[in-house]
């Protein structure tokens, strides 16, 4: 599997006229190395493939890595690099640009004068936004599991209840079902408060009426999930409601949109223009979705400025969401697979409208 992920680099390599690529951002080292640590690079090459870390990681590098020769750092990274005369006779090496610390380059210019570093925006995440099997197993796994963390949280939504109560029974349950981890820092928006898009739980109190919107996931062996349901506790009015099924139509629309070949700014404009065709488009303020897999947030992002094409694999979060100021918000997001062409669901909560 890595070795496949480093012919591929290696192809990118050769059609930039590189002479290889120093991977630092740990996301993209692990997967291109197998490493799960806090500390560690990697440099590849035509004739060299290394990896590098420190001592803290010695055993660990040697059970994880693959593919690659292993140094273990008597100091920093970069000087072991040098140390170890990785560079020698390479002139221009790809660094990622969206990524690397500033303080890293000038180290990187100051060490090896003679070598050019070309920043290269996003060229890891072009292959890794291709997902492989293993990967999307991974992926729908960890779905399953805050589908179930979903059902449970059901149970603690009722008037009295603080929000910050809610995300605690989230992300320990998540554990409890057998998650790493949440993925992100879940939100719990209640009231007024689901106007907030990234609304993270506070100290207030849910109430009778009133909509929760609910969006978290969780890490299953390194990859993440995504889901967000807004439920009622108690009976909304009906202003509520309405928003409420226009978003869930706008999402429907969208997911029947999907298919291979479709550009990203298409398909956010499916949800887009169906909500604006009902009077709310300016309160539907963020991009339709975003690609998953060991981050929650990857390449390539479902926007308006998006020309990124759908290919089979992909795997995107479809979330459409309307945020009324004073009054409240509602959004529903699934995970979707790009498969045979078509898109395939892989959260399975109900998406219909609950009233606790």
């Amino acid at each position: 599997m890595f070795q496949k992920r480093i012919k591929r680099i290696l192809e990118k390599l050769q059609g930039l006229e590189l002479d290889g690529l120093l991977v630092t951002y740990l996301p993209n080292v692990r997967y291109l190395t197998g490493f799960t640590g806090s500390s560690g690079m990697c440099f590849i090459g035509e004739e060299r493939k290394v990896f590098v870390t420190d001592s803290r990681y010695d055993s660990q590098s040697h059970e994880e890595v693959k593919g690659m020769n292993i140094l273990i750092a008597a100091d920093g990274l970069i000087d072991e690099l040098e140390r170890q005369k990785i560079f020698k006779g390479v002139r221009r090496v790809g660094i990622e640009g969206n990524h690397l610390a500033y303080t890293e380059y000038q180290k990187l210019k100051k060490t090896f004068p003679r070598v050019k570093f070309t920043p290269q925006a996003d060229l890891v995440e072009s292959i890794s936004s291709v997902k492989e099997d293993e990967e999307i197993a991974l992926i729908r796994e960890a779905a399953k599991i805050s589908d179930k963390v979903f059902q449970k949280i059901l149970h603690y939504l009722r008037p009295g209840v603080r929000e910050l109560e809610v995300s605690a029974a989230i992300s320990y349950y998540h554990k409890i079902y057998g998650a790493e981890r949440d993925s992100f820092e879940p939100i719990v928006a209640s009231g007024t408060r689901g106007a907030l898009p990234h609304g993270v739980a506070s100290a207030k109190k849910i109430r009778r009426g009133e909509f929760v919107t609910l969006d978290f996931g969780c890490v299953y062996r390194g990859y993440c999930c995504d889901i967000t349901r807004t439920v009622a506790v108690g009976n909304p009015s009906r202003k509520l409601r309405e928003v409420y099924g226009i978003v869930h139509d706008a999402q429907a629309s969208a997911l029947d949109a999907v298919k291979t070949g479709i550009t990203a700014k298409a398909l956010d404009a499916v949800a887009r223009d169906f909500i604006a065709k009902r009077g709310l488009g300016r309160y539907f303020s963020h991009s339709l979705g975003h690609g998953i897999g060991l981050q929650v947030h990857e390449p390539p992002r479902i926007s308006s400025h998006s020309s990124y094409e759908l290919q089979t694999g992909n795997v995107i979060t479809i979330e459409p969401g309307i945020y009324l100021p004073g009054v409240g918000g509602v959004r529903i997001e699934d995970d979707i697979v790009v498969l045979n062409g078509r898109c395939r669901v892989l959260n399975r909560a109900s998406k219909e409208l609950l009233v606790l």
